[in-house]
């Protein structure tokens, strides 16, 4: 069966890193890549009779001309669509990685991606789209839906492309930390990096002996493993060691179990996603 690294491009400026970051992966993965522009579902313009019968030829005209603005704006959009997708193709080509295959539909973003939650086994997506500005502290809109609906590992993009060599894992001793530990264990997408396995909880014997075993099996997997056991507020002790330590690469589970689990379940997106400004990979 074939691996696919699935990349959601809009023809923003986030494009191209996250073109970077999916044809890296794609090859870590030996994967097939695959970009995906998304066009918006075209709604028709409509012009309501408010006066009497008499202007109903005068309506007819207007809404006739209507239709064929709506025409072809759907037919720019369906030709910018094709542009976007060949320019990003022609990118990724230029950086040494083979062709990818490349999809154009309508729809919503999120909808459209779960049609293909069969065929991705990793999606690519930037924080950011094209009608949202540069605000570090805002979020695209998109994201959430994304991270709610999907089941896929989900990797956003940020800022410019910088390929991983360190990455952290938030680990809680949580199920879903837990799966996410076995994810980079097993993953080629990690071989050869440096991880970073950090726990923020009170020192205890218990909390010591789940991050040892987590090291540890990192470690039998052959990778390079380091665990820390912090004390404090949950964001700011992992930004902290994030920027201390130059991690590349942020891996977090969706749901957890601790106070991390509260601190993602509910701002995941508002927080850590806005604040750490590195690409991260988001896992159920």
């Amino acid at each position: 069966m074939s691996t696919n690294v699935l990349a959601g491009i809009d023809g923003s400026k986030h494009t191209t890193c996250v073109c970077d970051y999916a044809a890296w992966a794609a090859q870590r993965l030996s994967a097939s890549l695959v970009l995906l522009n998304v066009l918006p579902k075209p709604e028709p313009t409509l012009l309501y009779n408010m006066g009497a019968a008499a202007s109903l030829n005068a309506q007819d005209k207007i809404q006739a001309e209507l239709a064929d603005l709506d025409k072809k704006r759907a037919e720019l959009a369906s030709e910018r669509s094709k542009l976007i997708l060949s320019q990003a193709s022609q990118h990724v080509q230029q950086a040494g990685y083979s062709a990818p295959r490349t999809i154009s539909r309508e729809g919503r973003l999120v909808d459209v991606l779960e049609q293909y939650d069969d065929y991705a086994d990793l999606v690519v997506l930037g924080r950011r789209g094209n009608n949202e500005d540069d605000n570090p502290e805002r979020l695209g809109g998109h994201v959430e839906q994304v991270i709610r609906t999907t089941d896929k590992p989900l990797l956003l993009t940020d800022g410019d492309y910088a390929q991983p060599k360190r990455i952290m894992i938030a680990f809680d001793g949580s199920d879903t930390t837990r799966k996410g530990l076995e994810y980079i264990a097993s993953s080629p997408l990690f071989t050869g990096l440096e991880c970073h396995v950090v726990m923020v909880a009170g020192a205890s014997e218990e909390k010591q002996t789940q991050l040892e075993a987590a090291r540890q099996r990192l470690e039998d997997a052959g990778l390079q493993a380091t665990a820390a056991l912090l004390q404090g507020e949950v964001k700011q002790n992992l930004l902290a060691y994030q920027e201390k330590q130059n991690i590349d690469l942020m891996v977090m589970g969706a749901y957890g179990h601790s106070r991390i689990r509260l601190w993602l379940l509910g701002s995941i997106t508002n927080l850590m996603l806005q604040e750490s400004h590195k690409p991260m990979l988001v896992l159920r």
